[in-house]
């Protein structure tokens, strides 16, 4: 074991009322799974990780740690908080590892599950591991959602959603990949075949763009096609990243990766502002990614993008006069958020979206359709991946209760 790992844990002060976990969204008892680690209790340490939060391994990689567990930490206030974050990360990789045999009494309940990101995966787990019959449903070959393919590899290896792949499926859930719910199997389909509960957990895939002149020339691209697959990408040496979350820090530090020699993140704000990790802007910064601040682009050409300098004014965005300079480039890769797809809305009646896409849910995590339930970014738009699982355990008892008094008022 890390020595590391054992210092950290060494140093937690097993608080009575730790603030590390009412900074967590989904309240995980930090102080325990610790305890029970330095107490050579890391099996059960894992299982009670696992069953809080059935993502563990994933949140401890990307959740914004010093926003949550690790900025309550009371160590934190006047010195270097614990790095919960390192010791979840040991415990949930050694608990994956170990192969799972699951004897499940089985329910009586068909569930179809559609999507298989955060909120899916969440919803397979919880749900399969209590014995109801669930199918997957999964647009692309692979399960994992933006997990899989907007996370960047040297982020999140795709071997934990490999294992994620075998445990499910060892609890007997089927995964049925390569099928797009909407246009041919659609909601109506799914009843007709016996579905008592529909749960819509499709992520936001579609790009949000800059509605600027050159947005369809061959050298530009939207960051979510690009991180699906950045083999099939010639970015060139010079790239220009437009965005400032943390989609554009992968999006920037990935084309590194893939030979770009100069590649810098236009962000219309300044640095403070940038909604992206600390922690990832900092190792952008490492990895070479230039910043250029207060600056946004009014057209792309094939080899230099125009831009203008901003000033901030109260709460607006105002461009400076006479401000405009360009930024000589090979690619422009746009980062500007995603919105939701339309390919299940638009192919059933009875469910309602917002003025931004997403799904409309009552209190119960049900949409305008009886039946359908949903959660993820298809109803909250883009969040943290904790958020997504938190939210998902709230709709799963819901699910399970309109399962129960459908057969108990029969």
């Amino acid at each position: 074991m890390s020595k590391h790992i054992i210092d950290e844990a060494k140093r937690c002060l097993n608080c009575k009322n730790p603030q590390c976990t009412r900074h967590c969204p989904i309240a995980t008892n930090i102080p325990e799974f610790i305890q029970n680690l330095l107490n050579g209790n890391i099996e059960k340490a894992g299982e009670d990780l696992f069953e809080n939060n059935p993502l563990s391994i994933i949140c401890s990689i990307v959740c914004p740690h010093e926003d949550q567990c690790e900025g309550g930490c009371i160590l934190g206030k006047k010195g270097k908080p614990i790095n919960i974050s390192r010791i979840e990360n040991y415990i949930s990789d050694y608990y994956l590892s170990i192969p799972k045999v699951y004897t499940i009494e089985k329910k009586v309940g068909k569930i179809a599950i559609i999507g298989s990101g955060p909120a899916g995966l969440t919803t397979a787990f919880v749900l399969g591991k209590k014995g109801y019959n669930i199918t997957l449903f999964e647009a692309q070959d692979k399960i994992g959602g933006f997990l899989r393919y907007g996370i960047p590899k040297f982020r999140l290896p795709n071997r934990i959603l490999d294992i994620f792949s075998e445990n499910l499926k060892s609890m007997g859930v089927k995964i049925r990949p390569n099928t797009l719910i909407g246009p041919i199997i659609t909601i109506d389909t799914l009843f007709r075949d016996g579905y008592d509960a529909v749960f819509i957990a499709t992520g936001v895939w579609n790009p949000n763009t800059l509605n600027i002149k050159g947005e369809s020339l061959g050298n530009v691209h939207y960051a979510v096609s690009f991180l699906k697959n950045p083999d099939v990408f010639s970015l060139g040496n010079r790239v220009v990243v437009v965005g400032g979350g943390n989609t554009a820090m992968d999006v920037a530090r990935t084309a590194i990766r893939k030979g770009s020699k100069e590649v810098t993140i236009l962000y219309r704000r300044d640095e403070d502002s940038l909604p992206a990790l600390g922690s990832e802007v900092e190792l952008a910064k490492i990895d070479g990614v230039r910043f250029e601040f207060l600056a946004s682009p009014i057209e792309i050409m094939e080899d230099k993008i125009i831009c203008v300098r901003n000033e901030i004014i109260g709460d607006k965005i105002l461009p400076i006069k006479d401000s405009r300079f360009t930024i000589d480039m090979d690619s422009t890769i746009i980062a500007a958020s995603q919105g939701p797809r339309s390919n299940i809305v638009s192919h059933t009646t009875g469910i309602k979206v917002d003025e931004r896409g997403l799904l409309v849910i009552n209190g119960e995590g049900m949409t305008t359709r009886k039946g359908v339930f949903a959660s993820g970014d298809v109803v909250t738009g883009a969040k943290t991946v904790v958020e997504a699982v938190h939210h998902a355990k709230l709709v799963c008892d819901r699910i399970e209760e309109y399962i129960y008094n459908q057969y108990n008022n029969r």
